[in-house]
């Protein structure tokens, strides 16, 4: 996986990827391939930091694990690939973004444009076994997401986190909240969807964009049908 790594984060990762968690997390995640599938593939373990460079991140939206469908997880948080229904999750989310932004439900989850306006589309976990959620928590991704956490945090130019849900909040110490902002909120699953709506999150990270001077994200989402 190290030669995955896109360029631009190389700099500020590259140290992490030469630890001993690195690489015992590396062979634990080619023993788990080799004994079935593995979501997402070995080609877009890193596609979130691919899709949005380091220098380019506005926003960096946490997430938990991949989803474990097949098909499903292509490396971004939420999205999923064109052509595959849209989990709940991220119903929700577009649900709150209607009401709030009055822009139309897409007929997809392909979160793509967000990730190209600076939104990075982070999971915590970044491999999931197929059918098992959660299934390669704890191996060491989360050290490694810390780092990327981290590595946004010590920018000089500042950002906006995005934290839904109490597993997303408690990276809150990672981040300097003097320099970056950090917008909260409930998660946008089923269970706590009631929560999330009415928050105006899409209101509130791009008044703290803008504050921060840089072009607020258009998070209209084209169909693809």
């Amino acid at each position: 996986m190290t030669d995955m790594l896109p360029e631009s984060w190389r700099g500020v990762l590259g140290e992490e990827l030469e630890k001993p968690y690195f690489k015992e997390l590396t062979e634990f995640v080619e023993q788990e391939r080799a004994k079935g599938p593995v979501y997402p593939p070995r080609e877009e373990v890193f596609a979130a930091l691919d899709a949005t460079p380091y220098d380019q991140v506005k926003v960096l939206i946490l997430g938990q694990d991949p989803y474990h469908g097949e098909g499903q997880g292509h490396g971004l948080c939420f999205s999923v690939r064109p052509g595959v229904k849209t989990p709940p999750s991220l119903r929700n989310i577009y649900k709150e973004m209607k009401e709030e932004l009055g822009h139309p439900v897409p007929d997809n989850g392909y979160l793509m444009p967000w990730a190209r306006q600076g939104v990075l589309l982070l999971n915590a976990v970044l491999t999931v076994r197929a059918g098992e959620a959660n299934s390669h928590k704890g191996k060491g991704w989360e050290k490694f997401t810390d780092a990327v956490i981290k590595a946004v945090a010590s920018r000089p130019d500042p950002a906006v986190f995005v934290l839904w849900g109490n597993y997303a909040k408690k990276k809150l110490p990672l981040i300097d909240t003097e320099r970056h902002a950090v917008v909260e909120g409930a998660h946008p699953s089923p269970l706590s969807a009631k929560k999330f709506f009415g928050s105006r999150p899409f209101t509130r990270i791009n008044e703290a964009v803008a504050a921060q001077g840089h072009t607020p994200i258009d998070w209209r989402i084209p169909d693809l049908g």
